[in-house]
């Protein structure tokens, strides 16, 4: 018996996951949350779950919205270094609070602090960007999902 991709053996669910998903990111859309901060955050997360499929997806994406190589390259280190902004900041530190969960007191900082940038919609739509990669990183690792790499 194989692993069972979860995207293909139940689709139904699969579709309506990607459903939330782009309501999401119309909510973020409404929001005001610029395409940069999400993919930004979907790629902090990815990294941090060790999620090769949504990394292969977002960084490119990431890069597509306007982050910048050196950006990228230097995202694991981001709480050592001056290019990012203080939104940027807040909303990455919420991202691995919310990806980690092992420090709640650190996830009430993280989101007051954040709170502090975003209006409660703009927090709330962040907050929605965070759980859903978490879960699509997630289906893709219990699925066993490979990018294509070219060499």
């Amino acid at each position: 018996m194989g692993v069972p991709q979860l995207d293909r053996t139940q689709r139904e669910v699969y579709k309506q996951f990607v459903r939330t998903a782009v309501a999401s990111r119309e909510a973020s859309g409404e929001a005001g949350l610029e395409e940069s901060l999400l993919e930004l955050v979907n790629v902090r997360v990815s990294q941090l779950n060790g999620c090769a499929a949504c990394l292969a997806t977002h960084v490119p994406a990431a890069r597509k919205a306007g982050v910048s190589q050196d950006r990228l390259d230097l995202l694991p280190a981001w709480r050592e270094l001056d290019a990012f902004g203080d939104p940027e900041r807040a909303a990455l530190r919420l991202a691995e609070t919310l990806t980690r969960l092992d420090d709640a007191e650190e996830r009430v900082a993280a989101t007051s602090a954040a709170a502090d940038h975003f209006s409660d919609e703009q927090l709330s739509a962040l907050e929605w960007t965070i759980v859903l990669i978490n879960a699509f990183n997630r289906v893709s690792i219990a699925s066993h999902h490979q990018p294509g790499i070219e060499d």
